[in-house]
């Protein structure tokens, strides 16, 4: 595929150096122009497989040194639960003398009079439940390694690494609306509400029932939240606290008898 026409966007639109009018309109071209979309995947392909060749030994390090963050993981929980297990023997002690501390604040604070009730929370941080994705184990380690590093890089907290890592995924292995759930995650955490609703739209809607899509559709919700889009933030979250098999209903179930989408 010729990739000439369109590569100064495209590079620029993988780059993030367009400003989010550029961006909007050139999502929505990739919706509609198959041309640019198959350009798109294209482009994605070949900085995917440049990124392969030129990184081979570099995943290698990498795998080698998240194996060596994983042992060192176990060794600070083992300290972790002696240092816990001292504490709760010094607690045992002052157990009885802070219990009576705190009736009698729990007293003065009901005598002085109760506080007024808090409004609820207006932000859509107040009402979001994330999804850490699969846990990295030795044996997806072994099986799926540029996804287990991408995963690795989400739950760290490093997104943008961790996005450019799951251009590398091949959709074969894991599943191409995996992939797009876990770009629509990871922009949404980027505060790109905007962006990451394509992501998850797509998911939602070609799924069905399946538990991916109830998932992503709590998502598409608080993309719509974060972008300030209420009407169908509303809407989507109202149909997850309808959806008894959604995990995420219980908060979809809060955030809507909160009434803080409701359009006035």
């Amino acid at each position: 595929m010729d990739l000439r026409p369109n590569f100064d966007e495209l590079e620029r639109f993988a780059d993030g150096q367009m400003d989010t009018a550029e961006q909007e309109a050139f999502e929505l071209r990739l919706e509609q122009d198959e041309a640019l979309a198959d350009s798109h995947a294209a482009y994605e392909q070949l900085t995917a497989d440049l990124r392969w060749a030129a990184g081979h030994d570099t995943l290698r390090l990498r795998l080698q040194a998240l194996d060596e963050r994983m042992n060192q993981r176990g060794t600070a929980l083992a300290r972790a639960q002696t240092l816990v297990r001292r504490r709760q023997r010094r607690g045992a002690v002052w157990g009885t003398v802070g219990g009576l501390l705190l009736l009698a604040a729990g007293v003065a604070a009901w005598y002085f009079g109760r506080p007024s009730p808090a409004r609820p929370a207006r932000d859509w941080q107040a009402y979001y439940q994330s999804d850490p994705g699969p846990a990295v184990t030795p044996a997806l380690l072994h099986s799926r390694p540029l996804f287990a590093e991408a995963l690795d890089q989400y739950q760290a907290g490093h997104y943008p690494a961790a996005l450019h890592s799951l251009g590398r995924v091949s959709p074969a292995k894991v599943g191409a609306d995996t992939l797009l759930y876990l770009r629509g995650l990871i922009l949404l955490r980027q505060n790109q509400g905007d962006a990451a609703q394509l992501y998850l739209r797509r998911v939602g809607d070609e799924n069905g029932p399946g538990e991916l899509a109830r998932r992503a559709r709590y998502h598409l919700g608080m993309a719509y939240w974060q972008a300030q889009k209420l009407a169908p933030a509303l809407s989507t979250l109202r149909a997850v606290a309808a959806d008894s098999l959604n995990p995420y209903r219980a908060i979809a179930q809060r955030a809507v008898a909160a009434g803080v989408l409701e359009v006035r």
